[in-house]
Order: C-alpha cells, then sequence, then structure tokens
C-alpha cells in the first residue's frame, strides 16, 4: 500500500463499534487522537469524522468536546429507544454515503471500524480509484473486510498507543493476580 505526502486522506470513525471493542475486549478507552494520527501518517488530511450516538442523559458530551478538541468533527445521532426497551444507534449509511460524497475530494479513505457491512462501500471506493484502509481492532473486525481493504491497521498490535486505560482498573486487576 502506497502513502505518499501527497494524498488527501479522509477519516470515517464509527465510534460505537470502537468504543465497543475497547470496552469488551480490554476494559478500557479509545485513544482517537492516536488513531487520527496513525491513519493520517504525514499525509494530507482532509477530513476526521466521528459518527457519534447522543443519549437522553447527555453524559457524552465532554466526550464530543475532547473529540472536536483533538480537531475530529462530530456527526451526532439521538439514539433511539424502542417500546420494550431496545436501543439502536446504527452510522452506517450515514458513514457510507460521507464517505462516497466526500471521495471526489480525497485519495485515501480510512473507514476506523471493522464491521463487515463496510465491505460494499470499500469495494465501491476502490472501484473509483481509491485507496481504503482500514482501521480496527483484529478480535472484532471481519476477515472479509480486512481482505477487501487495500492496507490494514489491526489497532490491537499497539494497545499502549490506541487504549486509554483506566489506572484504577488496571490496579485492580493486578491485585487480583497476587
Amino acid at each position: 500500500m502506497i502513502k505518499h505526502p501527497e494524498q488527501r486522506v479522509g477519516i470515517f470513525i464509527d465510534v460505537q463499534n470502537l468504543y465497543y471493542s475497547a470496552k469488551n475486549l480490554f476494559d478500557a478507552k479509545v485513544n482517537f487522537g492516536e488513531i487520527v494520527k496513525a491513519g493520517v501518517a504525514d499525509r494530507k488530511l482532509i477530513r476526521a469524522i466521528a459518527y457519534v450516538v447522543k443519549t437522553p442523559t447527555g453524559e457524552e458530551k465532554p466526550f464530543f468536546s475532547a473529540l472536536t478538541n483533538l480537531g475530529i468533527e462530530t456527526k451526532e445521532r439521538d439514539l433511539q429507544i424502542f417500546f420494550g426497551g431496545a436501543k439502536k444507534a446504527d452510522w452506517d449509511v450515514g458513514i457510507t454515503i460521507d464517505a462516497v460524497r466526500l471521495s471526489t475530494s480525497l485519495d485515501a479513505i480510512i473507514l476506523v471500524s471493522g464491521d463487515g457491512d463496510y465491505i460494499p462501500l470499500v469495494e465501491y471506493l476502490q472501484n473509483q480509484g481509491k485507496q481504503v484502509e482500514i482501521m480496527a481492532f483484529r478480535e472484532t473486525s471481519s476477515a472479509k473486510l480486512i481482505e477487501a481493504a487495500d492496507g490494514y491497521t489491526d489497532l490491537s498490535e499497539d494497545k499502549k498507543r490506541f487504549l486509554i486505560i483506566d489506572k484504577s482498573v488496571e490496579r485492580k486487576a493486578r491485585f487480583k493476580k497476587v
């Protein structure tokens, strides 16, 4: 995969996908700033967009502000709560539409998600002459998505860089081992 300084890069972050992967796999949070930095890799960043979900209580507002302070644009969607308590917050179509719409201004598109639902998007963008890269945790990444992409960064390979581990959780884990 070619990465050169003149490539125009767009990064599309499926926050829910990464958040739950990091939480369930490592009991940690994601360092989105480092993900953007690694994805850009000394190329020209055109847009970095994080697709986030708003809850009725709004406890996520500081997180949204932190993303904005990192230079990551946020697109918000309300959490849907259905009769019976089921919840849904799906950004797949929104990410797909934005990636297609913005692709005319980009040379490389980075999807930060391991969701196999993005395979048709990857193939479409490649057919438009775009380089498509995936960044996600291997344990929760679709093997077919990885295979379809031009490049893949396994965030699990550098946990110190891509995760923020709560020190109190880390201490508890060490204490249990003793």
